[in-house]
């Protein structure tokens, strides 16, 4: 029969379906009723082509962030009449889902240690009306496919500036030691100058603590566990997260360590408006209340 509907469709310009269809014994109404599901079939593949790049569209706005359920939502919010379970199968059969987490994070706080336990100096009153004030301190990762990069920073938290940054592939002092280093010489601050950590070995051990006593700062940690006690921070670890490390796949620490600088130098820094700071950049409010202070 196949041959048969072959045959036809391929002469049927030359001859008469009706010739065709008496030749090969066929009823002229079966071969339409076959033709006009030909159409219908090949339209639907083209809607469904449409919807596949429309969903691709929704996914890709949304950072790569949205499973079916939210992109579901959201074809329907833009008048489109679907299933869900239509849509999670649309994505499924082309690859269209979020990004999955290729390794467990590692821990990055070690908090058994013998040294001492600093007090918690700010009781999660992060307000600073000044500059060198108060710096907040912590350690994240970046997955690259060499491996683990960790990441120390220190946040001004009157500018919500990055003042002090290190990068490297382990979690030894020296990573964090190196970012108060370039802190200190960025900004030269007064003594005094309250410095908030967690209570990990690499902010309470002997190197770190000799760096805070002879530039006359003072030390401050979180209570066990408490993530809160840090919050500042942990926001803008979590920015940094979202806005370009969950985004970037990246192959080498180098390539992770070119994009981290720029993000923190280029972006954060001089370019990101801050609503904690009234929507200006850190390097904008920095040179204000410069001025403020000097008037």
């Amino acid at each position: 029969m196949k041959a048969k509907l072959a045959f036809i469709s391929a002469h049927g310009p030359t001859y008469s379906v009706r010739l065709l269809c008496a030749v090969l014994g066929v009823a002229r109404s079966w071969f339409h009723d076959w033709q006009a599901d030909g159409q219908a079939r090949a339209a639907e593949s083209r809607t469904e082509a449409d919807l596949v790049g429309q969903i691709r569209g929704i996914f890709q706005d949304s950072g790569e962030r949205y499973g079916a359920p939210r992109v579901h939502a959201e074809l329907r919010a833009q008048g489109v009449r679907i299933a869900r379970k239509r849509v999670a199968r649309l994505m499924q059969e082309n690859d269209i889902r979020p990004p999955r987490r290729k390794k467990r994070p590692p821990i990055t706080t070690d908090s058994r240690h013998g040294y001492g336990i600093a007090p918690n100096l700010l009781q999660r009153a992060f307000e600073a009306d000044r500059p060198n004030t108060i710096w907040l301190a912590d350690i994240t990762y970046v997955a690259t496919d060499e491996g683990w990069l960790y990441l120390a920073a220190i946040k001004d938290m009157a500018t919500r500036e990055i003042v002090g940054w290190s990068m490297a592939d382990h979690l030894r002092s020296s990573l964090c030691e190196n970012a108060l280093m370039m802190a200190i010489q960025h900004r030269a601050p007064p003594r005094g100058l309250i410095h908030h950590s967690d209570r990990g070995v690499q902010y309470a051990c002997g190197p770190y603590r000799k760096i805070l006593d002879r530039h006359g700062i003072k030390a401050s940690m979180s209570r066990k566990g408490d993530c809160l006690d840090n919050a500042p921070m942990e926001s803008f670890f979590s920015s940094i997260k979202t806005e370009l490390v969950h985004r970037t796949q990246f192959r080498t620490r180098a390539e992770a360590k070119a994009a981290l600088f720029e993000y923190i130098e280029i972006f954060y820094n001089r370019k990101r408006r801050h609503s904690g700071i009234d929507y200006r950049t850190p390097v904008q409010a920095h040179a204000e209340m410069l001025i403020q202070a000097a008037a």
